[in-house]
């Protein structure tokens, strides 16, 4: 019998965000690979699912995809997530659902979709164009440049992750690079303190600085270039 590997998304923020066949999945896997097995634990006990645990983060996933490997070539059922969101989409999984590719051809790998910070983003952005380009975290030192020029010309628009602790940089860098352009800053999606923040990027700067609200997960979308 050949194992099944389950890429599961799940909540952002918001528990109570997982779809049915989402926790069904997780239910039914011999184990749970997963970014941080404390984020994972607490998803577990909302649902009452008491599962084996394997740590798969970006320093572990190499290590993760040879168990992961070994497993699904012994029929095991696997499911893979991360802290938040759907796997691969800058966050761990993509590195694992490569080697089981190239190494266990026989296993059959199933999206288990739902919940994704880029798509929520969008969903909520107004967007007058259903073109964009998605870059996940920008390089912090070399190419970070070059990606701030192309994020100024470019033609479609442009969505980024970023951290709380490099939030006001890039804010303040694409008031260097492309002050003209309009901004969409999504903070905290799902959570109790979500909030949508639009305009230049020096206004949106100032005024998470001033509020002291440069904390929690940011979605930013720069809008195309007219």
């Amino acid at each position: 019998m050949n194992g099944i590997l389950s890429i599961v998304a799940t909540p952002i923020g918001n528990l109570g965000d997982i779809t049915l066949r989402a926790i069904e999945t997780l239910k039914n896997a011999d184990a749970i690979f997963c970014e941080d097995t404390r984020v994972t634990a607490k998803l577990l006990a909302r649902y009452e699912i008491s599962k084996p645990l394997v740590r798969c983060d970006e320093k572990m996933e190499a290590t993760a995809a040879k168990k992961a490997i070994e497993m699904l070539q012994e029929g095991k059922r696997i499911a893979l997530v991360t802290d938040a969101g759907t796997p691969g989409i800058s966050d761990p999984g993509g590195r694992l659902v490569a080697r089981v590719r190239e190494f266990a051809q026989d296993v059959k790998i199933e999206a288990i979709p739902g919940p994704s910070a880029l798509t929520a983003a969008l969903s909520i952005a107004g967007l007058d164009s259903p073109e964009f380009t998605f870059l996940g975290f920008l390089p912090h030192k070399k190419g970070r440049q070059t990606a701030l020029k192309e994020i100024a010309a470019s033609k479609y628009t442009v969505v980024l992750y970023e951290s709380p602790h490099r939030i006001l940089k890039l804010l303040k860098e694409l008031e260097t690079f492309a002050p003209a352009k309009k901004v969409t800053v999504a903070k905290e999606l799902t959570k109790v303190h979500e909030e949508v923040l639009v305009g230049a990027p020096h206004e949106i700067a100032a005024r998470l600085e001033s509020e002291g609200k440069d904390r929690g997960e940011f979605i930013v979308i720069v809008e195309a270039a007219r």
